[in-house]
């Protein structure tokens, strides 16, 4: 009896800049998608692109400008872990993989963390917290051997 491939999908990425690899075998990644994901970096005071506006204190005679809710560059960063997550909900959705590893440095693995869907997060078996988007494709399998080399969800 001949068995199936496991199909593991790798996410490499950190605030801005992100890939989706595909792992049938240790040793081995290649695209999983023909696309590259490429956020904003725009640094804070462009990101806002119009002054903030102007209050009045609750008490007293003076004005200052209003303080926005959210860091623009915090929300950039929130909003390109948004479209991964799409992509990977997409992938469970259709049968794309059976596994998922993700590679980011820790605030963009909390991101991705917590946009993910229950049945997408139940597919994750490892977390690299690791900035290796510069790493070059061919040296990632040995930098993520031990990620590789985990068995699918729920058997172990």
């Amino acid at each position: 009896m001949l068995r199936r491939k496991i199909r593991t999908w790798v996410v490499v990425a950190d605030g801005a800049r992100g890939r989706i690899l595909l792992s049938e075998g240790p040793g081995h990644l290649e695209p999983a998608r023909d696309q590259e994901f490429i956020g904003t970096k725009l640094p804070g005071r462009e990101a806002e692109a119009d002054r903030p506006g102007r209050t009045f204190d609750r008490a007293g005679e003076g004005r200052h400008a209003y303080e926005p809710p959210t860091d623009p560059r915090r929300k950039q960063k929130e909003e390109f872990a948004r479209a991964i997550a799409a992509v990977l909900t997409e992938g469970a959705d259709d049968g794309s993989y059976d596994r998922l590893v993700l590679v980011a440095p820790p605030k963009t693995l909390g991101d991705l963390r917590a946009l993910l869907p229950k049945r997408v997060a139940r597919c994750v078996t490892d977390e690299v917290p690791k900035g290796l988007i510069e790493v070059p494709l061919q040296e990632l399998p040995d930098r993520l051997r031990d990620a590789l080399k985990l068995p699918l969800p729920g058997t172990g």
